[in-house]
């Protein structure tokens, strides 16, 4: 299953991503089911067109969206810290989230705003207190690619990120979701700034493997239906600046692109 949100000439839609003919298309429209996911039970058949004409928007509305800091060891040393000893865990508001092609609007009040490209988790159902052996499988919905942006002179201004990492469009997803990738059999994240590539790590290579993390923020709280969690970042993050574009790829979801702009 592979679906985006787009917008219509009926207002944004989720539809459903086909191969046909060589190209991805929107084939069906999707509508919402009471957990707040697109229902691919309920799905209608529309007039196909392609996934590269239609204006895309974030794939995902959650209700929170949970980060895990420095899971990839060489990210870690880059910035001077140690691999932590258990997830490391904070949260972006779903008020920074923005689509692909939409602009990143670095604050005045910051003087570096990093990259942070990623894999993102979209939950699928209500989780909560598993145990060391559940099958975390069973609660994702599909996987779409993020970007962390991030005020990196703010965050080390600061005793905590909530500034650094919250601010309105500090969290690009996008293009899609889908369930077709196995991140325990390792896919590759890349960024790439202006082109030119700048971090490309492999999911193979968390510190912290998706079930257990999964599982430790299911016994911190609950995550519902359509939460979403960033997995780590992989080393090489840098700064944005003004007429810069980021892009951050994922095999099987695409790519999630978006302008720098001066707020």
């Amino acid at each position: 299953m592979r679906y985006c949100r787009f917008l219509s000439e009926d207002g944004l839609q989720y539809g459903q991503i086909e191969t046909v003919a060589g190209t991805e298309q929107i084939t069906h429209l999707m509508p919402v089911d009471t957990a707040g996911l697109p229902d691919v039970h309920r799905a209608r058949k529309t007039e196909t067109r392609a996934l590269s004409s239609a204006t895309l928007h974030a794939p995902v509305a959650p209700s929170k969206i949970v980060c895990v800091g420095r899971n990839y060891l060489d990210h870690a040393k880059e910035l001077g810290n140690d691999a932590p000893a258990e997830p490391l865990l904070f949260l972006k508001p779903p008020s920074s989230i923005v689509g692909t092609n939409q602009a990143i609007l670095r604050p005045r009040i910051s003087e570096r705003v990093d990259f942070e490209g990623e894999l993102a988790v979209v939950i699928k159902k209500t989780c909560r207190n598993l145990s060391s052996n559940a099958d975390v499988r069973d609660f994702i919905f599909g996987y779409t690619c993020a970007n962390d942006v991030t005020a990196r002179d703010l965050q080390k201004k600061d005793s905590q990120w909530t500034r650094a990492k919250g601010f309105d469009t500090f969290c690009p997803m996008g293009p899609i979701v889908s369930n077709e990738i196995d991140p325990w059999h390792g896919v590759t994240v890349e960024t790439r700034v202006n082109g030119v590539v700048k971090q490309s790590g492999s999911t193979s290579q968390f510190i912290f493997p998706l079930d257990a993390v999964i599982r430790y923020i299911s016994n911190i709280m609950t995550l519902e239906p359509g939460d979403v969690i960033c997995t780590g970042t992989p080393a090489g993050v840098g700064p944005l600046v003004a007429g810069d574009t980021v892009e951050v790829s994922i095999q099987g979801l695409g790519t999630l692109a978006n302008p720098v702009q001066d707020h």
